[in-house]
């Protein structure tokens, strides 16, 4: 039994399910050459011309660009390039009418050429001894897209890593009209093999099937010279039916493999180029040129030359059409494409793109329009006539009804829209143009489930991390929680501990040592009370009681006045003397203000001025003792103050008195007067000196004969200190002075 490498070497043809034969109007086309169409003045190049994404613009308004230069890049692999057709200057990069069936406006490039054509600089590979990744790189670089109508960008079929066991190499025109590829063939066959032979570098193919129809006899003869005697490299014409130049068709005819639905050739290892992307590929390769112009059929009846054309990418229609002598007649109608699969133009501003191959201007007597659509008789003519394999009838209703489960149970998406069916439909109906409404539904209906499913997967993965990050905060503060327990925990462990040391502490027996100390203490505490006792007795002159206690000072200060209080009333008591009255000086309070200290002061003085008058009367010769024990330093200021004011004012009634009894020359004993001493040492130093000239006036007064007048003998309390000690020094120091005086008199 033979291989099906062995039938397809032997040439056996398989034939493929429905198919027509309308007239192909091709034979006057086929034997003219190809015409060179002249640069416009204005090339129209949209960003996107292919199947796909369309690549960067690279240009702006007012660039000038060379013949060859990219205008865009292509950013990802659904993307391809777009290069200038020639030199010239950018105008602008608008919207413009698209070659499309909608004729929605699409981003283009405005070219104005130059005239120079000048190329930018070229460098051919040699694809034999660079890498594959170069050549793919190359091809991608170029701009070549499936040149057969389709526009899948090439470098993608060509990178296929799967077992290719043929390629299959599509001459095949089998749309009325169409001979752009018959016509390359029979000019460019030599270098249409030069790029079969890259592809077969790429893909390492077992054999290569070209395919011609058998009615273009030209060009079979010539592929057939360009391939020569190369190994399993095979040229076979197939019968001229309608559409045996689809992909799938084509396939079946050659192979008599069907392509399963949904799935693509190269599932089963067969690959399939057309015979004008072969040429692309070779000129890109071999010679560094991208893909900027394409061979264009114009056919028509109001053509005044129909010839196939040679014209740059981004020419308008009706720059093509004029160059063949286009005579427009009313209600004129203009295809892009051929009769079965192509549309009308809105208008002839349309640029020719990469997939465009042909330009139809018939009159409406060569091509008339559609008539007026009918109800569907069931005649199931199209369903004879659908090379799919289809039920054009259930999918006209299914259509209608825009019930998509019922089209894709149908496999809709295996129409090829080759339009046999609407050309065998005696009601006129456009089944082509539902089908073509209800794929675009479905692939829209499609894109917004692929975006719902995409919004839903990101809202999943946001709940998924919020989840994650509130877990993850919650075990954290669980953590944290368990730390802070075992952290008082311990705290209070310890803090029990502690104070169950304390209470054992306080349990255990107190050692001899304390003991010992304790009743130390308490022998010692009556002596400490005897002491205290003599130290209130104790006169304020001794240098003991300077540093005593101020407590224990003002004590004994407050004893001293009262003895001196007892001398003066015994002084009162005596028969030569008069009565005399109290010249002791309460004690004022503690005087919160300087300036109510002072005011005291001031009476004290006029009280003992009083008193020195009225003794100075009495001829009482006895005198009381006058000295006063000294005190202790006061501890208020203010205190200090008053006591300093009544010294001198008891130093001033002695100095009266010595004067009235003729005593022999005395020191001056006026004290001056001095405001009250802020500070406490000096004023301490001013009444210990006003005590010794007290003293001193009354030993002088003692030894005359006259009665000295009963003073007030109360000592003035000193001013407090700011050091005990340093008082009592100071009282010290003044009562020697006032003994040395009283010495050196009574010598």
């Amino acid at each position: 039994m033979q291989t099906l490498f062995e039938k397809i070497a032997a040439g056996q043809l398989w034939r493929f399910p429905g198919g027509i034969h309308p007239p192909t109007r091709k034979a006057e086309l086929s034997k003219k050459p190809i015409a060179t169409m002249p640069l416009p003045e204005r090339l129209f190049l949209p960003l996107r011309q292919h199947i796909g994404v369309a690549g960067t613009c690279l240009v702006r308004k007012g660039d000038y660009v060379l013949k060859g230069q990219p205008l865009t890049v292509a950013d990802s692999s659904m993307s391809v390039p777009v290069h200038a057709p020639t030199s010239g200057l950018i105008l602008a990069v608008t919207d413009h009418t698209s070659p499309h069936p909608s004729a929605l406006p699409e981003p283009t490039i405005v070219l104005e050429p130059d005239g120079l054509d000048e190329w930018r600089e070229r460098e051919p590979l040699d694809y034999q001894r660079c890498s594959t990744q170069q050549l793919l790189e190359r091809i991608q670089g170029a701009g070549i897209a499936g040149m057969g109508g389709a526009g899948f960008p090439t470098h993608l079929k060509s990178a296929s890593t799967r077992q290719i066991d043929y390629i299959i190499i599509n001459g095949v025109e089998c749309e009325p009209y169409i001979s752009a590829d018959d016509a390359l063939m029979q000019e460019h066959a030599s270098t249409i093999v030069q790029g079969i032979e890259i592809l077969s570098h790429l893909l390492t193919p077992k054999a290569v099937i070209i395919a011609i129809e058998d009615d273009k006899q030209s060009a079979f003869h010539a592929m057939q010279a360009a391939v020569g005697d190369r190994q399993h490299w095979f040229v076979r014409a197939v019968p001229t039916k309608y559409p045996s130049g689809g992909e799938k068709q084509l396939i079946q005819l050659l192979t008599g493999q069907e392509v399963p639905a949904g799935r693509r050739p190269m599932d089963i290892g067969i690959m399939m180029f057309n015979v004008g992307t072969s040429f692309a590929i070779a000129q890109a390769v071999l010679d560094d040129i991208p893909l900027i112009s394409r061979i264009v059929t114009l056919a028509g009846q109001t053509l005044q030359q129909t010839q196939n054309v040679l014209a740059p990418l981004g020419t308008t229609v009706s720059d093509l059409l004029y160059f063949c002598g286009f005579q427009p007649e009313p209600q004129q109608r203009v295809i892009m494409g051929g009769p079965m699969m192509g549309f009308t133009l809105p208008d002839l501003s349309v640029p020719i793109i990469k997939t465009s191959n042909c330009i139809l201007a018939p009159t409406q007597q060569e091509l008339p329009a559609a008539a007026n659509e009918m109800d569907c008789i069931r005649c199931t003519a199209c369903a004879e006539a659908c090379p799919a394999s289809l039920l054009p009838q259930q999918l006209l209703w299914f259509s209608k009804a825009k019930d998509q489960d019922k089209l894709s149970e149908y496999n809709l998406f295996d129409c090829i829209e080759c339009g046999a069916c609407a050309y065998v439909c005696p009601s006129e109906i456009p089944l082509v143009q539902y089908y073509r409404i209800a794929k675009s539904e479905i692939r829209e209906q499609q894109r917004e489930a692929l975006k719902a499913e995409q919004a839903k997967a990101r809202f999943e993965a946001r709940k998924a991390r919020l989840e994650a990050e509130k877990l993850e905060r919650q075990q954290r503060n669980e953590r944290l929680a368990a730390e802070r327990a075992a952290k008082q925990n311990m705290d209070s462990s310890n803090a029990v501990a502690a104070a169950l040391t304390r209470v054992q502490n306080r349990q255990q027996p107190i050692p001899d040592d304390v003991a010992t100390i304790n009743a130390e203490r308490e022998h010692q505490k009556p002596q400490a009370g005897t002491q205290q006792s003599l130290t209130a007795e104790q006169p304020a002159n001794t240098p003991q009681a300077s540093e005593q206690d101020p407590r224990k000072a003002a004590i004994a200060a407050a004893l001293a006045r009262a003895k001196a209080k007892k001398q003066q009333q015994d002084t009162a008591d005596t028969p030569e003397a008069p009565k005399a009255a109290d010249t002791t000086a309460p004690e004022p309070e503690p005087a919160t203000d300087p300036r109510k200290a002072a005011i005291a002061a001031a009476l004290a003085r006029a009280k003992a001025k009083k008193q020195q008058q009225d003794t100075a009367d009495t001829a009482a010769p006895k005198a009381a003792d006058t000295t006063a024990p000294e005190s202790e330093p006061a501890t208020d200021p203010r205190k200090a103050a008053i006591a300093a004011a009544l010294a001198r004012a008891k130093a001033k009634k002695q100095q009266q008195d010595t004067a009235d009894t003729a005593a022999p020359k005395a020191a001056d004993t006026t004290a001056p007067e001095s405001e009250p001493a802020t500070d406490p040492r000096k004023a301490a130093i001013a009444a210990a000196l006003a005590r010794a000239k007290a003293k001193k006036q009354q030993q002088d007064t003692a030894d005359t004969a006259a009665a000295p007048s009963a003073a007030d003998t109360t000592a003035p309390e000193p001013d407090p200190a700011a050091d005990p000690r340093k008082a009592a020094i100071a009282a010290a120091v003044a009562r020697a002075k006032a003994r040395k005086l009283k010495e050196s008199e009574s010598e």
